[in-house]
């Protein structure tokens, strides 16, 4: 539980005593918010409740604050309470307990700052890219997203279980099939087009070299359709190994690989049309089924059977998230969606009361686009093949630390450039370098320790108290704070500004205090302080997916 948790109970107590005394009339207790000041003079924490209870008893809200402080029960860990204008009350914690901080951290290791006070079952579903051809870079920020919301919702002990939901049935599966039939004749010189609505990119030549390569004239030798058809299967395995890889280099892992054509083997599919059509929300016209949307406030109705009897992606999402919430029973599902489906989430929502699933627990989040830019050029197609720009190609350009920690700097519902020249230099112009640059010389520290021999296991952590020492402490204590907070709003994006924040804190701690020195017992302190910081930095580098090296 963090400090911040524990100051929200204080009040909480504070409110309850005062209540008791008649104080505060009849107000119930409004939503606690425990808040870093703007300020440092102004303490460590602050809290506004003076003001919303001033709303509900009409009562002054500096004077609300005050008997509150007066009922607020000793604490060995706050040094210091005191009441701001308008009606804040502010505290400020004792040197003594951030001290001890740093014994704590040592002794907790990595996982210092989790909780185990969450225990919900979260589903995230992100990437989920058909496997018709190789992933974008836009797929990569969904997947820097959801697997880092993931490591965080871990930390903050969810139960958590990562998808990637593979499209692999319906018109586009025809289309990959024909596509690559046509390129793998175009091998052995035989005339062959490319369906209009196939799939023109240079991989589709690349995948046709390698069936060429592995099976030789093999497909050729069978009657066509035979061919296509088992041409088809081979090339979406092709595709999803070649995703994989991908993913794997990105560090992206998933607990399951859920087959859209699953729904349809299994009678998912048809379970969850039957479910809807008992609800009295499908109706019959214009030859074709629809999901009676507009009676649950989306502004239409939505096709779920097409006029020629295939089913729409809606309808398969439908009966996925079927199988999310009823069938497997998850709490809660987090969808990570791309730009072009901001539109599918007012049906989504419609569908999950249809199905009586409390619309709350289903949370859609959308990855706006991105743009790649190299200094003040836009990046528009990829030099190795004329067309699209893989996810692989920028990966191979700039790494999967940079990648996931520029992708992590800006909320997913911003839309971002993408700088691939500054990703990769080797400056403090560069957040990445910056960040994983402090972690190398706090190491760089700790190994010159070792080297001398100098054993700091039982530094006393009572002489840290000049004010670098002190802040670097406070920073260091915020992680469990900056976890609760990713967890509770989804949005992983704070943890690269805590991550430079306290590589700036730390560069101007090792600026002002020199570490080791002829002091034997301040030594020890301060390299007990620096291994606490390079835990938390270590920590924090890989909620983000990010390595902590220890040299650059």
């Amino acid at each position: 539980m963090s400090f911040r948790i524990q100051l929200a109970e204080t009040l909480e107590q504070a409110f309850a005593r005062a209540r008791e005394q008649g104080l505060l009339g009849n107000a119930n207790l409004p939503e606690i918010m425990i808040e870093r000041p703007a300020k440092p003079e102004h303490g460590d924490y602050a809290s506004s409740l003076p003001l919303k209870l001033a709303r509900l008893t009409g009562m002054k809200p500096m004077d609300i604050a005050e008997i509150l402080i007066k009922n607020i029960p000793s604490a060995k860990d706050i040094e210091k309470i005191s009441v701001a204008k308008p009606g804040f009350i502010n505290f400020t914690v004792s040197k003594e307990w951030l001290a001890a901080q740093v014994d704590i951290i040592c002794a907790d290791g990595e996982a210092y700052g989790n909780s185990k006070s969450n225990n919900r079952k979260v589903q995230i579903e992100f990437v989920s890219g058909n496997p018709t051809g190789p992933l974008h870079v836009g797929h990569g920020r969904g997947a820097v997203l959801g697997s880092t919301l993931a490591n965080v919702l871990k930390a903050a002990g969810y139960q958590v279980f990562t998808e990637y939901y593979i499209n692999d049935a319906g018109s586009q599966l025809e289309a990959f099939h024909r596509s690559l039939y046509a390129r793998y004749k175009q091998q052995f010189g035989q005339e062959a087009e490319v369906p209009a609505n196939g799939y023109h990119g240079h991989y589709m030549i690349d995948l046709a070299l390698e069936l060429k390569e592995t099976h030789g004239e093999k497909f050729l030798n069978m009657p066509e359709e035979q061919g296509i058809a088992e041409i088809g299967k081979i090339g979406i395995v092709m595709v999803m190994g070649k995703i994989k890889e991908d993913l794997s280099i990105l560090r992206v892992e998933f607990n399951e690989w859920f087959s859209e054509q699953s729904l349809f083997k299994s009678g998912q599919f048809d379970r969850t049309m039957k479910r809807l059509k008992d609800g009295g929300y499908i109706t019959e016209r214009e030859n074709a089924t629809w999901f009676a949307s507009s009676s649950l406030g989306d502004e239409k109705d939505n096709v779920l059977i097409r006029t020629d009897g295939t089913p729409t992606y809606f309808a398969s999402d439908i009966a996925y998230h079927y199988n999310k919430f009823i069938d497997r029973k998850f709490d809660d599902v987090i969808d990570i969606w791309g730009a072009d489906h901001q539109g599918h989430i007012t049906r989504m929502k419609a569908v999950m009361t249809a199905l009586g699933i409390d619309p709350d627990r289903l949370e859609i989040m959308i990855c706006q686009l991105v743009t790649l830019r190299r200094g003040q050029e836009i990046v528009k197609i990829s030099k190795r093949s004329g067309d699209i720009i893989s996810l692989r190609e920028v990966l191979d350009e700039v790494g999967p630390d940079a990648f996931r920690f520029v992708f992590l700097s800006r909320s997913a519902d911003s839309q971002m450039d993408f700088d691939l020249e500054l990703a990769i230099k080797q400056s403090a112009d560069n957040p990445v370098y910056y960040v994983q640059y402090a972690h190398a010389r706090i190491s760089s520290i700790l190994k010159n320790a070792a080297e001398k021999g100098i054993g700091f296991d039982a530094g006393d952590v009572t002489l840290l108290t000049s004010e670098p020492e002190l802040t670097l402490i406070r920073h260091m204590t915020r992680i469990s704070e900056v976890i609760e907070t990713v967890a509770a709003t989804h949005g992983p994006h704070l943890l690269p500004f805590y991550a430079q924040d306290l590589a700036t804190v730390f560069h101007s701690f090792y600026k002002l205090c020199r570490v080791i020195s002829d002091d034997g017992e301040l030594t020890n302190a301060r390299l007990k302080l620096v291994k606490a910081a390079r835990i938390v930095l270590a920590k924090t580098l890989h909620l983000m997916g990010m390595t902590a090296p220890d040299n650059m």
